[in-house]
């Protein structure tokens, strides 16, 4: 179960880091994402939703006992919030001379 928990942990800091790359004025890098945030009403409503149906994917892992491969997408999605959180330093209007 702490796999399950590790995964929304991940998911949420997916969430942060990403709203807060848009906020810097980066570019979502995930084609059907983007997409989807320049067509919902919000952005959080869609990254909640792309991240319900991750949940659900999760879930479906862990009913499945696929352990090893929820294993691997949690390191994969650490190593995504990793990649977001250089883009929100690299962006950040300091960098720009504007803080």
């Amino acid at each position: 179960m702490s796999l399950l928990i590790q995964f929304l942990y991940l998911q949420v800091l997916d969430i942060l880091t990403t709203m807060a790359f848009l906020l810097n004025g980066a570019r979502e890098a995930n084609p059907l994402v983007r997409m989807g945030l320049e067509l919902g009403p919000s952005p959080w409503v869609i990254l909640v939703g792309v991240k319900l149906v991750a949940l659900a994917l999760a879930v479906y892992c862990v009913r499945k006992s696929r352990l090893k491969l929820l294993q691997r997408v949690n390191i994969c999605f650490a190593v995504l919030v990793a990649w977001n959180l250089i883009v929100v330093i690299m962006t950040a209007p300091v960098l720009h001379g504007l803080g």
